[in-house]
Formats: C-alpha cells, sequence, structure tokens
C-alpha cells in the first residue's frame, strides 16, 4: 500500500486549520497543523510534507516570509491561503514562489481539487514513467524533461516549481512559436486564471533569473503579443 501524502497546513486560526485538515484527512492525505510561521519553518524540517497550505496572515513571520525562506531550501508545492478582504499581492506570492492561492472562505471541492491538481503536477503518475512517450526536449545546454520534471542547465540540475518547468517546456517543445499570454494561461493554468496575465510574466521572469540566454536559443519577448522560445539557426 502506497505511503499517504503528508500536507503541512499553517494557519493561526485553529478552527480553520482542524476543517481543512477534516477535508484532507477524509480524501486519504496525512496532515499536520502548526499555528504560526516559527512552527511552520521548524515543522518542515520535521514532518518533510509533500505540500504546504500556507495561511498569509500570521503571528510573527507572516506567510510572505514563510514561503521565501522556504524557497531558498526546497521547492515543495505551497499553495497560499488569504481571507477575503485581505490585501493579497498575487504576483508578489507567485514572485516568491507560491504555486497557487484560495481566498477564503472556499469550498472544500475546490481546496481538495486545487491539492489534487498541485501535487499531480509535481508528481508524474506511474503511468507517465512508464510511457515510451517521454516529454524531454533539448537544446545546446539545456535539457527539460517534463516526464521526470527535471531540468539541466550547463550540465547542472536546476530547481524549479512545477508551473515554471511546464511553462519552460511548453515554449521549447514548440520553438520559434509565438504564443499570447492568454494562450499560456489557458495552457499552463487552466481557466480560473483567465485575465491574470501577470502570471505568465512573473514566472518568464522567473525563468530569465535561472536560466540566461544561449548564443542558439533564448527566451524572448514579442511585445505587445507574448513569448517565444527563439531558436537560431
Amino acid at each position: 500500500m502506497a505511503a499517504k501524502q503528508k500536507i503541512l497546513i499553517v494557519d493561526d486560526d485553529v478552527n480553520i486549520a482542524e476543517l481543512i485538515s477534516l477535508y484532507l484527512t477524509k480524501e486519504c492525505y496525512d496532515t499536520h497543523m502548526v499555528h504560526d510561521g516559527e512552527e511552520a519553518l521548524t515543522a518542515y524540517e520535521q514532518y518533510q510534507p509533500n505540500l504546504i497550505l500556507l495561511d498569509l496572515m500570521l503571528p510573527g513571520i507572516d506567510g510572505y516570509q514563510v514561503c521565501r525562506e522556504l524557497r531558498t531550501k526546497s521547492n515543495v508545492p505551497i499553495i497560499m491561503l488569504s481571507a477575503k478582504g485581505e490585501i493579497f499581492d498575487k504576483v508578489l506570492g507567485l514572485e516568491l514562489g507560491a504555486d497557487d492561492y484560495i481566498i477564503k472562505p472556499f469550498d472544500s471541492k475546490e481546496l481538495v481539487a486545487r491539492v489534487k491538481a498541485v501535487l499531480r503536477r509535481y508528481q508524474p503518475s506511474k503511468a507517465d514513467k512508464a510511457s515510451p512517450d517521454i516529454k524531454c526536449v533539448e537544446y545546446p545546454n539545456l535539457v527539460v524533461n517534463q516526464t521526470n520534471y527535471s531540468v539541466l542547465y550547463n550540465g547542472k540540475p536546476v530547481d524549479m516549481p512545477p508551473k515554471e518547468l511546464e511553462l519552460l517546456y511548453f515554449l521549447a517543445s514548440s520553438p520559434n512559436q509565438v504564443f499570447t499570454r492568454e494562450q499560456l494561461l489557458d495552457h499552463i493554468w487552466g481557466y480560473e486564471y483567465i485575465g491574470d496575465t501577470r502570471t505568465v510574466d512573473v514566472h518568464v521572469k522567473r525563468l530569465r533569473e535561472k536560466i540566461k540566454d544561449h548564443a542558439s536559443w533564448s527566451l524572448s519577448t514579442v511585445w505587445g503579443i507574448g513569448y517565444k522560445f527563439e531558436v537560431k539557426s
């Protein structure tokens, strides 16, 4: 029997944390609850979760800072939680490396669906791994493999959250094809993000920080339209 996937719930509201834990336990996840930022960082090391649900407003270290700290040492998927009415900077959250966000109050089905979606992206199914149809593109000094979610740049592995890797793979697998921000949003993030094209810009910026343009290829902006993975002949 496969081990249960572990989810760390970080929320200073004990009732909400317990409710989330109940939803996820019903779906056969193992959960662990903590109620402030310091505890979250300690619990991450001890519990080693597969995913973190991270509330924005926490006593002491807030959710943004916890996310920033975690991203210095891990690519564990993070879904940020924000109460309706709180000033939540979606772009800042994504800049810091969050994979998704949910506004409270949320529907239990939506929460579970988003958790499953993020985990599915982060951990390809066994069927995918066994499939001979390996999703991999190779260029000089760059290998992007979406089957095992790995990137090699200049021969070295690059840590990359799932959405960044999927965006890079999507662009690199269609060299010189221009995609609008809306097309990229629809393909990588799905319908719920339509209209928020800054999400794409944030992820492209993060990709450029990790992977610099090569003499034979580059991640190019097509002004007024979107982006393309440009391959020079």
